[in-house]
């Protein structure tokens, strides 16, 4: 979707725009600019296709009731070629109905467009999005999945809105977890396991170092030591260092490669290691920066958060000096217009504390957490370091294997590799939408029965719905050869056809809507409830058989549904195989 912009705005905006000039016509005395005048979808059809509360608002600065509000506006405003009628429910909802016959001509322009009426709101704009940053010498685990596959929908929703995205996997590649590490290799490592399979080893190592560092406190303090000698740059500790980098790398690539998600940039934390002492020197140099037994901090008082450390009393420094010189580099390469992060809940805290550090020191670049809540499996929770952890590979290996299953079910008679290919299309997707289909901020249990399920609302049932339109688009060119349903106009003259076409139409101002609030589970709202519309337009309306021009109205209809379903679903990272 990088094609130059057809539709300037999306209807809600053009609806809005038109609500603020009949209000500053109807009452031209009174400033109603700061009032919010906007028009929103109505989620009840009796009520309209679009719905405007202002009337609400603007009752008080008018010192009128509500309803005599509303009344001025239908009386006296000037309707535009989009709307059929304008009228008031209730205490003084502003109902808006719509000319059927422009959203028709409204929908062959958006069938015609290679953006599907999307404006290029984000057109000149830059963003930073931190997403998955897993930690070096680690394998990815589900932990990782919602980081990743949130922060990628949210990577592609923007670059469809004509963002200028930098995607930047923050690796977790420095810290007190290498000097467990190091210790820990030079005393546990098998050569050859190692050599075989590298982060498996690695992780072996980690957990052992870990368990024995809780019960021996010697060792522990030897860990410290080798932590020391690699941030003093110890060559021996360094070309360990390098060793997991280059092998955990390979590893994150190749997930990432199976995920479909790809990064602009791959910095990890060392990257910014030789700012800190200056993040610091700039801290002390405004003030902001004061000791406290042997440590740096800033105090946060004034915004209620607790004080922000920033060198430890040993001379070390922590996650929020790494993150405000990660700041501070990128506003000054990239000059962004927001930088946001995708991380799971519990680091809440932290990013409140630096965002606030980093407004001090006067950027004002805009700074957003986008939290998650963590995602789980019925059995429980899980570890890196007590080792229970449930890697990815293997989350991704048995959806495979389960789609698969339904695959051969559904199309025994599709050849064994088709069917390999659309299980991993199904199975992957599957995963992906269980997570999106959620609100980030929520507690996510996975379950297989929900993610695969051919009837409910997941990935199966979605792709599922793209097949059945193209079988049906199939038949059409079998039945009437050389036809072009193109050369016949939309026509919405059933209620059903006109529901389905009212939802096709709102695709644009879902996307923007589901970008500007880092939400991607209304997306996936919306892509299931057009389905559902659709299946209802399918079973109740002939298509074949219906007359000329009607049937080639509707195959259009068809057409257009799949487009924006596969749309939908690529900006989720979910693919959508011709058949399944």
């Amino acid at each position: 979707m990088s094609e130059t912009a057809v539709f300037s705005e999306t209807i809600e905006q053009g609806l809005s725009a038109w609500m603020h000039r009949a209000f500053a016509e109807v009452f031209p005395e009174t400033d109603l600019a700061a009032l919010p005048l906007n028009v929103v979808a109505t989620t009840d059809a009796t009520f309209g296709d679009y719905q405007c509360n202002a009337a609400m608002s603007a009752a008080k600065l008018l010192k009128m009731k509500p309803r005599d509000v509303a009344q001025a506006v239908v009386d006296r405003a000037q309707l535009p070629d989009s709307v059929a009628k304008l009228d008031i429910a209730g205490p003084g909802f502003l109902n808006i109905h719509l000319s059927s016959d422009w959203l028709a001509r409204r929908l062959e322009g958006v069938q015609a467009d290679a953006r599907l009426g999307v404006p290029a709101a984000g057109q000149g704009k830059t963003v930073i999005l931190d997403y998955s940053s897993p930690n070096v010498a680690k394998p990815m685990h589900i932990g990782h999945i919602r980081s990743t596959v949130i922060g990628n929908a949210l990577d592609r929703m923007h670059r469809c809105l004509g963002w200028r995205v930098l995607a930047d996997n923050h690796l977790g590649d420095w810290g007190t977890q290498f000097g467990l590490l190091i210790l820990g290799f030079r005393t546990f490592a098998d050569p050859a396991a190692y050599e075989a399979s590298p982060i498996e080893e690695l992780e072996r190592v980690y957990v052992a170092s870990y368990n024995r560092s809780k019960e021996d406190e010697a060792w522990k303090t030897a860990t410290r030591a080798e932590l020391v000698k690699l941030q003093q740059g110890d060559p021996d500790n360094r070309k360990l260092w390098e060793s997991f980098i280059e092998h955990s790398l390979r590893e994150f690539d190749r997930i990432y490669t199976r995920l479909g998600v790809k990064f602009d940039l791959v910095r990890g934390e060392s990257y910014y290691n030789a700012q800190l002492a200056g993040v610091v020197a700039l801290l002390q140099a405004q003030g902001l920066a004061e000791e406290s037994e042997g440590a740096l901090i800033v105090k946060l008082e004034a915004e209620k958060l607790t004080p922000c450390l920033v060198r430890k009393s040993d001379g070390g420094y922590n996650y929020a000096t790494t993150d405000i010189a990660t700041v501070l580099g990128r506003t000054a390469e990239f000059k962004p217009d927001a930088i946001v992060y995708v991380t799971d809940e519990r680091q809440q805290l932290h990013f409140k504390q630096f965002f606030t550090v980093c407004r001090k020191l006067g950027l004002t670049t805009k700074l957003q957490h986008v939290w998650f809540g963590l995602m789980r499996l019925p059995e429980g929770t899980f570890s890196t370091r007590e080792g229970n952890v449930i890697k990815l590979d293997r989350l991704l290996d048995e959806a495979e294997t389960r789609a698969l299953a339904i695959v051969q079910q559904t199309s025994p008679a599709m050849p064994p590799e088709q069917q390999r290919e659309v299980a991993r299309a199904v199975g992957l997707g599957a995963v992906k939408y269980a997570d999106l289909s959620q609100n980030p901020q929520s507690l996510v249990t996975f379950t297989w029965d929900k993610a695969l399920a051919l009837d409910g609302n997941s990935a199966p049932y979605l792709q599922y719905a793209c097949a059945r339109i193209a079988s049906v688009q199939d038949k059409y060119r079998e039945r009437f050869p050389g036809g072009e349903p193109t050369a016949h106009p939309i026509r919405l003259a059933d209620p059903i056809e006109r529901t389905l076409g009212l939802k096709l139409l709102r695709f644009a101002d879902v996307l923007e809507r589901a970008a500007e609030q880092f939400r991607p589970n209304q997306l996936a709202d919306y892509l299931f409830d057009l389905a559902q519309s659709y299946s209802s337009f399918y079973q109740n309306l002939p298509f074949l058989k219906a007359e000329e021009g009607v049937r080639e109205s509707r195959v259009r209809l068809c057409a257009l549904t799949a487009r924006t379903l596969r749309c939908g679903l690529d900006l989720l990272g979910i693919e959508t195989p011709a058949r399944i």
